[in-house]
């Protein structure tokens, strides 16, 4: 899938079914989401869960009411089919992965849309620092950690954050780069020692894929939007619907329209 397609010519193709898969690198220049769906009833409480957590769950945007599945500020984008792929939950445990929920949506739905990390990462390379993940082509390496969210309501958890290595150096003009972009997770909760956030290995993220470290690298650690898809677990609404890790719903929104100057 070439990276130069339009937001509105990549959704057309996750509509028909030509592109699945992770969304890193694709539409360049534009916004990608992180994807929350709930029933109206528990839509106050994860509000309030964002607001309160903005690092790992900054709001973009939410559907006008409940039942509508479009998001106009973000383009003519149809929920229930724009993003690759869709994790299914219920009573808080993971029930299936769809690629379209069309059948499964109710008039009762209410979409979040949350930043991304995919858009800093063009930030990173316009720079001209390597993106490991984008290097070798792979998802985002994402694990779960120690750190504790604030809670809202039965929403609460830990925090999930996703990591790319660099050297001293560039861990500093990354961590200003991103600093810029607090709307997509802004810059990193932690750098250096995993086992200090509670991650045990490098090698093996819960989500995503591994990616090489060097020996004179240190880990960079961002807030990661699949931190609700842990909340949720707590919370166990009846049913929700989130992105699965990596495959995001592409906007009409510019990156360059979240920096802060």
């Amino acid at each position: 899938m070439n990276a130069i397609l339009s937001p509105h010519t990549l959704r057309q193709a996750i509509r028909a079914g030509s592109h699945r898969g992770n969304t890193s690198g694709l539409a360049a220049g534009f916004v990608q989401c992180n994807i929350v769906i709930l029933p109206a009833a528990w839509a106050n409480d994860f509000l309030r869960f964002c607001q309160l957590n903005p690092r790992p769950c900054p709001l973009i945007a939410i559907a006008n009411s409940p039942g509508d599945f479009t998001l106009p500020p973000l383009g003519d984008v149809d929920i229930r089919t724009d993003v690759p792929s869709y994790r299914v939950f219920r009573a808080g445990k993971l029930a299936q992965e769809v690629t379209d929920i069309t059948a499964l949506w109710q008039d009762d739905l209410v979409t979040f849309a949350l930043g991304c990390s995919f858009s800093f990462e063009e930030a990173l390379l316009a720079d001209g620092l390597e993106v490991r993940n984008v290097t070798e082509g792979v998802n985002v390496p994402m694990y779960r950690t120690s750190i504790d969210c604030n809670s809202a309501g039965p929403f609460a958890g830990k925090m999930v954050v996703s990591m790319r290595p660099f050297r001293a150096a560039d861990a500093i003009r990354a961590i200003q780069i991103c600093t810029r972009f607090p709307a997509v997770h802004g810059a990193p909760v932690h750098l250096g020692d995993p086992g200090l956030i509670g991650i045990d290995n490098l090698a093996h993220p819960d989500y995503g894929d591994a990616v090489s470290v060097g020996e004179s690298e240190l880990p960079l650690f961002w807030a990661c939007g699949v931190t609700p898809q842990v909340a949720l677990e707590a919370a166990r609404p009846p049913f929700a619907i989130t992105h699965s890790p990596g495959c995001m719903l592409v906007t009409d929104l510019r990156n360059s329209q979240l920096a802060v100057m």
